[in-house]
């Protein structure tokens, strides 16, 4: 993978981060998040126009066909302006499990409107009580006539209190993880907002009828290589509000002042603040290794794991001293720091946090024939 966006790469980070610097400014934001959807349907217009909605999906699907370079592009613009549209939760996880195990009927079915803003996804797969990764699923799927009924809780769901269409994972006969499209007026939703302003739901399925994605019963590959993409998409969402917090750091420095000068004038602060800056770069690196790995067509967990490791790791880092050298400002609502530390927090707990992907990784240490800490 080349390093150096391209013009059309370079033009598409332009437009969408001009997209959202007319209405994801801090103030705005706020204002947004309190409303009951909890993000604009405006915006979300306006990124479907642009194609940012379809980027992930083949031309056949309605889609634009972009690679995951440019899905890392757009994140990481989002993590810049702690965009709350769902455009992970609601597009490119569940839509991405569309586009590699439906039919070219659901496919056609589906993807086309989730392009054009008009139908909004959420997969269903975390349960409650379940650790990241879920060592086998609670949820069932049985076979009724010539379709199949649903019974079990997924929590949490990602903006699953707006979805129209949930992508369920269920646990099938003979030990197979199967994957089912379910309407979401079927199931019970108990909606709830997380720590960081955006939306989650509790789902309830009891005897829910559903329709199994694809043809083959057993969809755990997909799944894994699916969550890989999750992750790298979670890792530039978070390079981009760590450069975001980073940077108000760093000009808070330059103009807050202590003892008749300015708090850069002190070598501590500028040390840490460099020392921000090396865990921001240690993280862009492996975000942009886990994005190479998709690139090659190898969505391999190990490297998600390993990227997620080190990402979760920076954020803690940057979001505590973020906070830290803001001192009392940095926890208020009015000013934005602390937002982009919630959302680094949030970042960290989804798809598993730093404890969990090093447990992956220890469990495949004999594989390795050096392993540094």
């Amino acid at each position: 993978m080349d390093l150096e966006l391209t013009d059309e790469q370079g033009m598409l980070r332009d437009t969408v981060r001009e997209l959202l610097a007319r209405h994801c400014d801090p103030e705005s934001r706020l204002k947004v998040i309190d409303t009951e959807l909890g993000w604009s349907r405006e915006v979300w217009t306006q990124l479907a126009e642009l194609g940012v909605l379809g980027l992930s999906f083949g031309e056949e699907d309605g889609g634009v066909g972009a690679g995951p370079v440019e899905t890392m592009v757009v994140m990481e613009e989002f993590g810049r302006r702690l965009a709350p549209e769902p455009l992970l939760d609601a597009v490119l996880l569940p839509g991405g499990l569309i586009s590699r195990t439906g039919t070219p009927a659901q496919r056609q079915r589906v993807l086309p409107e989730v392009a054009a803003g008009e139908k909004l996804l959420a997969f269903a797969h975390t349960e409650p009580g379940s650790r990241w990764p879920a060592a086998e699923l609670s949820t069932s799927a049985v076979a009724d006539g010539g379709g199949y009924r649903i019974t079990g809780v997924k929590n949490p769901v990602s903006h699953g209190d707006c979805a129209e269409v949930l992508v369920v994972s269920a646990a099938l006969p003979h030990d197979t993880t199967g994957l089912f499209l379910v309407a979401a007026d079927a199931a019970t939703r108990t909606p709830y907002r997380t720590f960081d302003g955006l939306r989650g739901a509790q789902i309830e399925f009891d005897g829910a009828a559903a329709e199994l994605l694809g043809e083959s019963g057993d969809a755990s590959g997909a799944i894994a290589a699916q969550i890989t993409a999750a992750q790298a998409s979670l890792c530039a969402e978070s390079v981009g509000a760590m450069t975001e917090a980073l940077r108000l750091t760093t000009e808070y420095l330059k103009t807050r002042k202590q003892f008749g000068v300015t708090l850069s004038k002190f070598q501590a602060l500028t040390q840490r603040a460099a020392t921000m800056y090396v865990s921001l770069e240690l993280a862009r690196s492996m975000s942009l290794y886990v994005t190479a790995s998709l690139a090659d067509g190898d969505p391999d967990p190990a490297v998600g794991s390993r990227a997620r490791l080190q990402v979760s790791r920076s954020a803690r880092h940057i979001g505590q001293e973020a906070i830290q050298m803001h001192g009392g400002i940095g926890v208020t609502a009015e000013y934005p720091v602390g937002h982009y530390a919630a959302r680094l927090t949030a970042i960290e707990r989804t798809l598993g946090g730093a404890f969990e992907h090093l447990h992956v990784l220890a469990e495949r240490v004999a594989e390795y024939g050096l392993v540094e800490l």
